[in-house]
Protein backbone atom coordinates (compact mmCIF):
# COMPACT_ATOMS: atom_id res chain seq x y z
CA UNK A 1 0.00 0.00 0.00
CA UNK A 2 1.09 3.36 -0.85
CA UNK A 3 -0.37 6.66 -1.05
CA UNK A 4 0.71 7.12 -4.83
CA UNK A 5 -1.59 4.31 -5.97
CA UNK A 6 -4.03 4.16 -3.54
CA UNK A 7 -7.77 3.91 -4.61
CA UNK A 8 -6.33 2.85 -8.23
CA UNK A 9 -8.06 -0.95 -7.95
CA UNK A 10 -11.56 1.08 -7.85
CA UNK A 11 -10.77 2.73 -11.10
CA UNK A 12 -9.49 -0.35 -12.47
CA UNK A 13 -13.07 -2.20 -11.79
CA UNK A 14 -14.92 0.86 -12.52
CA UNK A 15 -13.37 0.65 -15.94
CA UNK A 16 -14.51 -3.17 -16.47
CA UNK A 17 -17.81 -2.37 -14.97
CA UNK A 18 -19.23 -0.31 -17.83
CA UNK A 19 -19.12 -3.24 -19.93
CA UNK A 20 -20.92 -5.41 -17.57
CA UNK A 21 -24.64 -5.69 -16.33
CA UNK A 22 -24.57 -4.16 -12.88
CA UNK A 23 -27.19 -6.23 -11.34
CA UNK A 24 -25.60 -9.58 -12.65
CA UNK A 25 -22.27 -7.88 -10.29
CA UNK A 26 -22.07 -8.94 -6.34
CA UNK A 27 -19.66 -5.97 -5.72
CA UNK A 28 -17.78 -6.10 -2.28
CA UNK A 29 -15.22 -3.43 -0.99
CA UNK A 30 -13.42 -2.93 2.65
CA UNK A 31 -13.38 -0.01 4.69
CA UNK A 32 -9.59 0.29 6.25
CA UNK A 33 -9.21 -0.95 10.42
CA UNK A 34 -7.56 0.41 13.17
CA UNK A 35 -4.06 1.70 11.51
CA UNK A 36 -1.49 4.69 12.22
CA UNK A 37 0.63 3.81 9.26
CA UNK A 38 -2.59 4.39 6.58
CA UNK A 39 -3.83 7.71 7.24
CA UNK A 40 -3.49 9.56 4.52
CA UNK A 41 -6.18 7.58 2.35
CA UNK A 42 -8.83 10.00 4.78
CA UNK A 43 -8.49 13.45 4.24
CA UNK A 44 -7.56 15.20 7.41
CA UNK A 45 -7.21 11.36 9.83
CA UNK A 46 -3.73 10.73 12.42
CA UNK A 47 -4.91 7.51 13.00
CA UNK A 48 -7.59 5.56 10.69
CA UNK A 49 -10.55 4.03 12.78
CA UNK A 50 -13.65 2.34 12.03
CA UNK A 51 -16.23 5.08 13.10
CA UNK A 52 -19.06 6.43 11.65
CA UNK A 53 -17.14 9.43 10.27
CA UNK A 54 -14.35 6.72 8.47
CA UNK A 55 -17.05 4.86 7.61
CA UNK A 56 -18.70 6.97 5.64
CA UNK A 57 -15.92 8.74 4.20
CA UNK A 58 -14.85 5.35 2.85
CA UNK A 59 -17.83 4.40 1.32
CA UNK A 60 -18.64 7.96 -0.49
CA UNK A 61 -15.02 7.71 -1.63
CA UNK A 62 -15.35 4.37 -2.93
CA UNK A 63 -18.57 4.65 -4.86
CA UNK A 64 -17.23 8.25 -6.68
CA UNK A 65 -14.13 6.20 -7.73
CA UNK A 66 -16.01 2.73 -8.21
CA UNK A 67 -19.09 5.07 -10.47
CA UNK A 68 -21.93 3.26 -8.95
CA UNK A 69 -24.22 3.87 -6.36
CA UNK A 70 -24.71 1.18 -4.35
CA UNK A 71 -22.08 -1.84 -3.13
CA UNK A 72 -23.25 -5.10 -2.46
CA UNK A 73 -20.80 -6.12 0.54
CA UNK A 74 -18.57 -3.51 2.67
CA UNK A 75 -16.50 -5.26 5.33
CA UNK A 76 -14.45 -4.04 7.95
CA UNK A 77 -10.60 -4.81 6.33
CA UNK A 78 -9.48 -5.46 10.11
CA UNK A 79 -10.98 -4.83 13.01
CA UNK A 80 -10.64 -1.17 14.92
CA UNK A 81 -9.52 -3.40 18.38
CA UNK A 82 -6.37 -5.07 18.64
CA UNK A 83 -6.37 -8.54 17.33
CA UNK A 84 -3.56 -10.49 16.30
CA UNK A 85 -2.93 -10.19 12.45
CA UNK A 86 -1.07 -11.13 9.17
CA UNK A 87 0.81 -14.00 10.70
CA UNK A 88 0.28 -13.47 14.07
CA UNK A 89 -1.01 -16.06 15.81
CA UNK A 90 -1.20 -15.37 19.87
CA UNK A 91 -3.64 -12.42 21.71
CA UNK A 92 -0.79 -10.27 23.98
CA UNK A 93 -3.31 -9.02 26.81
CA UNK A 94 -1.03 -6.28 26.93
CA UNK A 95 -1.91 -4.74 23.43
CA UNK A 96 -5.65 -4.63 24.24
CA UNK A 97 -6.37 -0.94 23.83
CA UNK A 98 -10.36 1.19 23.93
CA UNK A 99 -11.77 0.46 20.33
CA UNK A 100 -15.10 1.83 18.67
CA UNK A 101 -18.18 0.33 20.56
CA UNK A 102 -19.71 -2.20 18.41
CA UNK A 103 -23.31 -0.80 18.23
CA UNK A 104 -21.25 2.29 17.22
CA UNK A 105 -20.29 0.55 13.97
CA UNK A 106 -23.10 -1.07 12.92
CA UNK A 107 -25.34 1.93 13.65
CA UNK A 108 -22.93 3.54 10.99
CA UNK A 109 -23.57 1.03 8.62
CA UNK A 110 -27.41 0.79 9.18
CA UNK A 111 -27.65 4.44 7.93
CA UNK A 112 -25.58 3.36 4.82
CA UNK A 113 -28.47 1.09 4.25
CA UNK A 114 -31.00 3.21 4.70
CA UNK A 115 -29.37 5.32 2.28
CA UNK A 116 -29.23 2.76 -0.15
CA UNK A 117 -25.50 3.09 -0.71
CA UNK A 118 -25.06 -0.69 0.91
CA UNK A 119 -26.91 -3.52 0.94
CA UNK A 120 -24.88 -6.01 3.54
CA UNK A 121 -21.70 -6.25 5.49
CA UNK A 122 -19.06 -8.03 6.91
CA UNK A 123 -16.10 -8.82 9.30
CA UNK A 124 -12.59 -9.34 8.00
CA UNK A 125 -9.54 -10.85 10.15
CA UNK A 126 -11.71 -11.16 12.69
CA UNK A 127 -11.89 -13.75 15.91
CA UNK A 128 -14.49 -15.90 17.24
CA UNK A 129 -15.36 -12.89 19.79
CA UNK A 130 -15.67 -9.95 17.48
CA UNK A 131 -18.16 -12.43 15.22
CA UNK A 132 -20.03 -13.00 18.24
CA UNK A 133 -20.19 -9.42 19.74
CA UNK A 134 -21.30 -8.18 16.40
CA UNK A 135 -24.32 -10.60 15.77
CA UNK A 136 -25.05 -10.13 19.33
CA UNK A 137 -25.24 -6.84 19.29
CA UNK A 138 -27.37 -6.43 16.06
CA UNK A 139 -30.08 -8.40 17.60
CA UNK A 140 -30.38 -6.67 20.65
CA UNK A 141 -30.05 -3.31 19.25
CA UNK A 142 -31.59 -4.51 15.84
CA UNK A 143 -28.79 -2.88 13.91
CA UNK A 144 -27.70 -4.98 10.66
CA UNK A 145 -26.32 -8.34 11.32
CA UNK A 146 -22.95 -9.37 9.21
CA UNK A 147 -22.88 -12.19 6.62
CA UNK A 148 -19.76 -12.98 6.06
CA UNK A 149 -16.29 -13.32 7.32
CA UNK A 150 -13.11 -12.78 4.79
CA UNK A 151 -10.47 -14.71 6.90
CA UNK A 152 -7.25 -16.45 5.37
CA UNK A 153 -7.57 -20.06 5.00
CA UNK A 154 -5.41 -22.75 2.59
CA UNK A 155 -3.78 -26.06 3.75
CA UNK A 156 -1.25 -23.68 5.42
CA UNK A 157 -3.52 -21.87 7.23
CA UNK A 158 -6.23 -23.87 8.92
CA UNK A 159 -6.50 -23.87 12.71
CA UNK A 160 -7.42 -20.45 13.45
CA UNK A 161 -11.06 -20.87 11.43
CA UNK A 162 -11.09 -24.67 12.42
CA UNK A 163 -10.95 -24.74 16.03
CA UNK A 164 -14.21 -22.21 17.19
CA UNK A 165 -14.87 -20.23 14.15
CA UNK A 166 -16.15 -23.34 12.29
CA UNK A 167 -18.96 -23.40 14.78
CA UNK A 168 -19.42 -20.04 15.47
CA UNK A 169 -20.46 -19.25 11.83
CA UNK A 170 -22.22 -22.49 11.27
CA UNK A 171 -25.55 -21.93 9.37
CA UNK A 172 -27.39 -23.00 13.01
CA UNK A 173 -25.40 -20.94 14.75
CA UNK A 174 -24.35 -17.29 13.82
CA UNK A 175 -24.72 -18.51 9.87
CA UNK A 176 -21.54 -16.16 9.09
CA UNK A 177 -20.17 -16.91 5.36
CA UNK A 178 -16.56 -17.24 5.25
CA UNK A 179 -14.86 -15.67 2.19
CA UNK A 180 -11.41 -17.37 2.41
CA UNK A 181 -8.32 -15.01 1.34
CA UNK A 182 -5.25 -16.60 0.10
CA UNK A 183 -6.17 -19.79 -0.36
CA UNK A 184 -2.62 -20.87 -2.55
CA UNK A 185 -0.83 -18.47 0.31
CA UNK A 186 0.12 -16.06 -1.11
CA UNK A 187 1.18 -18.08 -4.50
CA UNK A 188 3.47 -20.76 -1.99
CA UNK A 189 1.07 -23.81 -2.95
CA UNK A 190 2.09 -23.32 -6.43
CA UNK A 191 5.35 -24.91 -5.96
CA UNK A 192 6.69 -21.47 -7.84
CA UNK A 193 9.00 -20.68 -4.55
CA UNK A 194 10.55 -23.58 -3.59
CA UNK A 195 13.32 -22.61 -6.67
CA UNK A 196 14.10 -19.08 -5.31
CA UNK A 197 15.63 -18.33 -7.92
CA UNK A 198 13.30 -19.42 -10.86
CA UNK A 199 11.95 -16.72 -13.09
CA UNK A 200 8.22 -17.31 -11.63
CA UNK A 201 9.69 -17.03 -7.79
CA UNK A 202 11.87 -13.85 -8.95
CA UNK A 203 8.39 -12.35 -10.03
CA UNK A 204 6.38 -12.98 -7.03
CA UNK A 205 5.73 -10.49 -4.68
CA UNK A 206 7.15 -13.01 -1.96
CA UNK A 207 10.13 -11.72 -3.46
CA UNK A 208 9.36 -8.49 -4.81
CA UNK A 209 8.45 -7.15 -1.68
CA UNK A 210 11.00 -8.75 0.74
CA UNK A 211 9.65 -9.74 4.30
CA UNK A 212 6.30 -9.70 2.94
CA UNK A 213 4.28 -12.88 3.93
CA UNK A 214 7.63 -14.27 5.22
CA UNK A 215 5.50 -17.07 7.25
CA UNK A 216 4.90 -19.06 3.85
CA UNK A 217 9.04 -19.13 3.07
CA UNK A 218 10.09 -20.37 6.26
CA UNK A 219 11.29 -23.69 6.42
CA UNK A 220 8.41 -25.81 7.66
CA UNK A 221 5.69 -24.05 5.35
CA UNK A 222 8.20 -25.18 2.46
CA UNK A 223 8.16 -28.49 3.73
CA UNK A 224 4.22 -29.03 3.98
CA UNK A 225 4.14 -27.35 0.56
CA UNK A 226 6.23 -30.04 -0.72
CA UNK A 227 4.62 -32.52 0.69
CA UNK A 228 1.17 -31.28 -0.77
CA UNK A 229 2.64 -30.66 -4.34
CA UNK A 230 3.57 -34.65 -4.03
CA UNK A 231 -0.05 -35.77 -3.13
CA UNK A 232 -1.04 -33.20 -5.75
CA UNK A 233 1.17 -35.28 -8.51
CA UNK A 234 0.05 -39.03 -6.90
CA UNK A 235 -3.32 -37.17 -7.73
CA UNK A 236 -3.44 -36.04 -10.75
CA UNK A 237 -4.09 -32.79 -10.00
CA UNK A 238 -1.86 -29.70 -10.30
CA UNK A 239 -0.95 -27.71 -7.30
CA UNK A 240 -3.40 -25.15 -7.93
CA UNK A 241 -6.04 -27.37 -8.55
CA UNK A 242 -5.59 -29.28 -5.22
CA UNK A 243 -5.12 -25.89 -3.16
CA UNK A 244 -8.21 -24.35 -4.53
CA UNK A 245 -10.63 -27.43 -5.16
CA UNK A 246 -9.34 -28.03 -0.72
CA UNK A 247 -10.77 -24.09 0.04
CA UNK A 248 -13.35 -24.91 -2.62
CA UNK A 249 -15.16 -27.94 -0.79
CA UNK A 250 -14.88 -27.48 2.90
CA UNK A 251 -18.32 -27.45 3.87
CA UNK A 252 -18.10 -24.28 5.57
CA UNK A 253 -16.55 -22.18 3.05
CA UNK A 254 -19.03 -19.59 0.60
CA UNK A 255 -16.30 -18.65 -1.91
CA UNK A 256 -12.67 -18.13 -2.02
CA UNK A 257 -10.84 -15.23 -2.90
CA UNK A 258 -8.22 -15.28 -5.86
CA UNK A 259 -5.32 -12.89 -6.90
CA UNK A 260 -3.39 -13.23 -9.99
CA UNK A 261 -1.43 -11.11 -12.05
CA UNK A 262 -2.03 -12.41 -15.06
CA UNK A 263 -4.45 -13.42 -17.93
CA UNK A 264 -3.33 -16.98 -17.43
CA UNK A 265 -3.17 -16.78 -13.57
CA UNK A 266 -6.56 -16.01 -13.73
CA UNK A 267 -7.99 -18.71 -16.19
CA UNK A 268 -5.88 -21.29 -14.20
CA UNK A 269 -7.23 -20.67 -10.87
CA UNK A 270 -10.54 -20.20 -12.25
CA UNK A 271 -10.38 -23.32 -14.01
CA UNK A 272 -9.47 -25.28 -11.24
CA UNK A 273 -12.60 -23.99 -9.38
CA UNK A 274 -15.30 -24.83 -12.09
CA UNK A 275 -13.22 -28.08 -13.67
CA UNK A 276 -11.97 -30.01 -11.51
CA UNK A 277 -14.13 -32.81 -9.69
CA UNK A 278 -16.27 -31.80 -6.82
CA UNK A 279 -16.02 -32.59 -4.72
CA UNK A 280 -12.53 -33.98 -4.67
CA UNK A 281 -12.25 -37.75 -4.21
CA UNK A 282 -12.08 -38.64 -0.74
CA UNK A 283 -8.78 -40.50 -0.91
CA UNK A 284 -7.76 -37.05 -1.60
CA UNK A 285 -8.92 -35.25 1.38
CA UNK A 286 -7.62 -38.62 3.33
CA UNK A 287 -4.33 -37.77 2.00
CA UNK A 288 -4.25 -33.96 3.04
CA UNK A 289 -5.36 -35.33 6.53
CA UNK A 290 -2.97 -37.35 7.13
CA UNK A 291 0.04 -34.18 5.55
CA UNK A 292 -2.18 -31.79 8.23
CA UNK A 293 -1.34 -34.13 11.20
CA UNK A 294 2.16 -33.89 10.45
CA UNK A 295 2.59 -30.60 9.47
CA UNK A 296 -0.58 -28.48 11.67
CA UNK A 297 -0.40 -24.61 10.61
CA UNK A 298 3.14 -24.64 9.41
CA UNK A 299 3.13 -20.74 8.83
CA UNK A 300 2.78 -20.14 12.62
CA UNK A 301 5.81 -17.85 13.39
Amino acid sequence: MKKETQGRTDLYIASWLKSQSRDKIILATKVCGYSERSSYIRDNAKVLRVDAANIKESVEKSLKRLGTDYIDLLQIHWPDRYVPLFGEYSYDPSKWRPSVPFVEQLQAFQELINEGKVRYIGVSNETSYGVMEFVHTAKVEGLPKIVSIQNSYSLLVRLRFEIDLVEVCHPNNCNIGLLSYSPLAGGSLTGKYLDLNSEAAKKGRLNLFPGYMERYNQSSSREATVQYLELAKKHGLTPVELALGFARDRPFMTSSIIGATSVDQLKEDIDAFTKTQRPLPAEVFADIEDIFKRFKDPTIL
